[in-house]
């Protein structure tokens, strides 16, 4: 008999909160491992229940949404995440991406899909709420641009992309290395590499383009 996949619920917001957590009580195929108020509650019983999936309002107290999904990626701790929100906000959205988020909905429309979106990321897929579907393929086409502008990106280990988009976030050789587990000698020899494949001369101008895009790597 197949497991149920078992899930927690973040949201401020008690009573809609309570909602979502009978959703999951009553569907198939699910089960509920817990239900947080703050963001730093939600965190902790990510590291102690190990769900595999955790749903997470973007505005909570003591830590976001979107802060608890990048401490959890921090941690490495192995667990998907569908992200809640009022806004139809493209900052966050992008965000969202790109921290491997594979869930994004809009809370208006939460009750009616929320099911639906469990059950495609706990397959490893991604779904987006309706609303915001079009944000969705705003970003596809900005990524279809850059890979036409840099098909050599193309040409990048998995470890070089994630070098990549840790520089994007302007951290330093050393906390790159300390968040992959790496030698510092070991960053700056993919970022000789990255520069290569790229066409690069410098760490400046790799700086640059990993900080202009961002969003799309």
């Amino acid at each position: 008999m197949t497991r149920p996949t078992r899930i927690i619920v973040a949201d401020d917001h008690p009573i809609f909160r309570h909602g979502l957590t009978r959703l999951v009580e009553s569907t198939d195929g699910f089960e509920l491992a817990g239900e947080a108020g703050d963001g730093r509650q939600a965190l902790q019983m990510i590291e102690e229940k190990a769900p595999e999936i955790a749903v997470v309002d973007i505005s909570m107290p003591v830590m976001d949404g979107l802060q608890v999904v990048e401490a959890a990626r921090e941690k490495k701790l192995s667990c998907s995440f569908v992200v809640l929100t009022m806004f139809r906000d493209e900052a966050y959205f992008t965000r969202a991406m790109d921290l491997g988020v594979l869930g994004y909905l809009l809370k208006d429309s939460a009750v009616e899909e929320l099911v639906r979106c469990l059950r495609e990321v706990a397959e490893g897929k991604y779904f987006v709420s309706a609303g915001v579907s079009d944000l969705l393929v705003h970003r596809a086409s900005r990524q279809a641009t850059l890979r036409a502008e840099r098909p050599s990106l193309a040409a990048l280990t998995s470890t070089e992309r994630r070098v990549l988009r840790l520089l994007s976030e302007s951290r330093t050789s050393r906390e790159i290395a300390d968040q992959l587990g790496i030698s510092v000698r070991t960053v700056q020899n993919h970022r000789a590499h990255i520069c290569e494949k790229l066409g690069f001369e410098g760490h400046h101008r790799l700086l640059q383009f990993a900080i202009e895009h961002k969003s799309l790597l």
